[in-house]
């Protein structure tokens, strides 16, 4: 056997599933919980962007266009490091013991201004500093069948998520809002209802697909950033899933080896709207709507399952 692949394999077995916790009634990992002290006491700057999202919303790919417009498209600056450390998962923790340590935090603090950051944490857990300073805040958000099946795929592929089990527990866990970062419904609202109040730029993952050169004008207006026609498709060009696909920058098939694995699902899986009928039994889907119907009775938010 190979060398890389004997060091592969010892290294899977010392990933364990992340235990989990709860802050204020919301799932997170121990890991996570261990520093949350530090985690709402982390101070923004006025010039911080954040980008926010429910997991697997197309984080990964606003930021990517974002780092575009900030660079006006040049590939070698936007693939100067990986997503993760260009753009530091404030909330994200992984202690020095796992395979791979990690703290958005220390990233976030040893960074130069402007920083553009990362979270997956609901309106109501984000560090107040992000309030006080009026920072701007960019939400993407996808229709929840989608986020479901994407979510119990990311389980699957990484080793140090918890156990999704089965796809049939994995529903009922995502409906129950029993999964890490917590209720979507919650997210959605919270996020949806903030934006009124506070400089949020609310996107949704159906409209970018949809009309995605509209989408990023929005992104541009709401950075105060003007580009050339030219660079404008670049960026079009470059953020398309094909192209992200095959960039090691943002594909994370060069990071986290023997912590995500590719082979039971790759990172970025098929980046489309309406893949859920692929998985939905008939039973399972009348199910999770008249759930869905009562759970989001209370806002005027509504998603397209399918374009």
């Amino acid at each position: 056997m190979a060398l890389d692949k004997m060091e592969d394999l010892s290294l899977q077995e010392t990933v364990t599933r992340a235990e989990t916790d709860e802050v204020e009634g919301v799932t997170l990992t121990k890991a996570i919980c261990s520093t949350w002290d530090q985690v709402w006491n982390f101070r923004a700057r006025p010039d911080d962007l954040l980008i926010a999202t429910y997991a697997k919303a197309g984080t990964t790919w606003t930021q990517e266009i974002v780092d575009m417009i900030q660079h006006n498209a040049d590939i070698q600056k936007c693939r100067r490091t990986s997503t993760y450390k260009r753009h530091p998962f404030i909330e994200w923790f992984l202690p020095k013991s796992a395979p791979q340590s990690y703290s958005g935090l220390e990233l976030a603090e040893a960074m130069p201004s402007p920083r553009t950051l990362k979270t997956h944490l609901p309106v109501q857990l984000v560090p107040p500093s992000f309030w006080e300073q009026n920072c701007k805040i960019i939400y993407m958000a996808r229709n929840a069948k989608d986020s479901l099946v994407s979510y119990y795929h990311f389980h699957r592929m990484n080793n140090i998520m918890p156990d999704p089990g089965t796809w049939e527990e994995f529903v009922e866990k995502f409906m129950a809002g029993k999964v890490l970062w917590g209720s979507w419904y919650d997210h959605v609202k919270g996020w949806w209802k903030a934006k009124d109040k506070n400089r949020i730029l609310y996107l949704f993952y159906e409209d970018m697909k949809e009309n995605p050169k509209h989408e990023i004008q929005k992104i541009m207006k709401f950075l105060e950033k003007d580009v050339e026609k030219e660079v404008l498709s670049q960026i079009l060009h470059h953020t398309t899933f094909e192209k992200m696909k095959e960039n090691p920058m943002a594909n994370y098939t060069k990071d986290f080896e023997g912590i995500m694995d590719h082979s039971v699902s790759p990172f970025m899986r098929k980046g489309v709207v309406g893949d859920w009928k692929n998985y939905f039994t008939v039973a399972q889907n009348e199910k999770f709507d008249e759930d869905y119907k009562k759970k989001m009775s209370d806002t005027s938010l509504v998603f397209r399952t399918e374009l």
